[in-house]
């Protein structure tokens, strides 16, 4: 009597590798396409939240990596060092060192989130002050504190405006401040600084905060103040502009693709991501030096004040 028998069983091994390469394509494809996952309410702004920390995808690659040689699968293997190649194509180049171009700079600026609740808003005045920079925006200003940031730069910087929470400081003559609400509580500054390379329009921004919670990743309201923002930055004027804030958003965010489509991060020019929150240990770049008509020449983080955020500065040319 003759017996048939099936085909053989695949190696245990790589029955449990399946699981490992599953997960490590999934990696591979979630770092260049993250714009297609789902962006709204109800799938808990799943796609803001995984742009925000998109550098750190990276960091999937060691488990999964651990677990193909745990298991002695080929086929996990291949996979994780796939996924390890698209992670090296999309941010080695950031992450390999300084990508300044060098040269003489026209101009310098810096922005910082100072904490409504710092201790020291002279000290940290003087410390963004000690940047050299000639434009200095300043976010979460409080009326008690105004006074104090506005005596700390009276003589580095004799020009400024204060919008609610917003303010910026400068070496260079301001006109034509206005100031235009994108949430209730939050304002966008707009400024022409004549330098003497010519006007410069300065937008200081502070948008809404989002929060990590049962419900989700929540942007709502961060979402819609960047929509107005958009339409701030439209209604400008042409020529050289900066936009200097707390965004509550990295520029991988397709949510603020609005405002940094028709910008240029000067993080373009910095060194490594240039993560500014939070301060004791940054894991993302939500404070934002974004420029159009003008050229990023250096980019960097400036040492910590008693914010939770760190300060950042760019140089500039024309």
């Amino acid at each position: 009597m003759t017996t048939r028998s099936g085909p053989a069983a695949p190696p245990a091994g790589r029955r449990r590798g399946g699981i490992t390469a599953a997960l490590a394509v999934l990696a591979a494809l979630v770092m260049p396409l993250h714009r297609l996952l789902p962006g709204g309410a109800a799938a808990g702004h799943v796609r803001s939240l995984v742009e925000t920390f998109l550098p750190w995808t990276g960091l999937l690659v060691v488990p999964l990596l651990a677990a193909a040689l745990l298991r002695r699968s080929r086929l996990a293997l291949g996979a994780v060092l796939v996924a390890a190649l698209v992670w090296g194509l999309l941010h080695g180049r950031t992450l390999a060192g300084d990508r300044s171009t060098g040269g003489p700079a026209d101009l310098t600026v810096a922005t910082h989130n100072v904490d409504d609740a710092n201790p020291d808003p002279a000290g940290t005045a003087r410390a963004v002050a000690a940047s050299g920079a000639q434009l200095i925006a300043l976010e979460e200003l409080t009326p008690p504190a105004r006074g104090a940031y506005e005596r700390a730069l009276a003589r580095s910087h004799p020009y400024h405006a204060v919008e609610g929470t917003v303010g910026l400081w400068s070496t260079f003559p301001l006109r034509g401040v206005t100031a235009t609400p994108v949430v209730p509580w939050r304002l966008v500054l707009r400024a022409t600084a004549d330098t003497p390379r010519g006007p410069v329009t300065v937008y200081v921004a502070h948008l809404p905060s989002v929060r990590l919670g049962v419900g989700g990743f929540t942007t709502g309201r961060r979402d819609a103040a960047a929509g107005r923002l958009d339409a701030v930055l439209r209604e400008g004027p042409e020529g050289p502009a900066v936009l200097m804030g707390d965004l509550n958003g990295t520029t991988d965010d397709s949510a603020l693709a609005g405002v940094t489509n028709r910008f240029t991060s000067a993080q373009a020019a910095g060194a490594g991501f240039g993560f500014s929150w939070p301060a004791a240990l940054p894991v993302a770049r939500i404070d934002q030096i974004l420029v159009s008509g003008l050229t990023p020449v250096s980019a960097w983080t400036l040492p910590r004040t008693p914010s939770d955020h760190l300060p950042i500065a760019a140089a500039l040319r024309f």
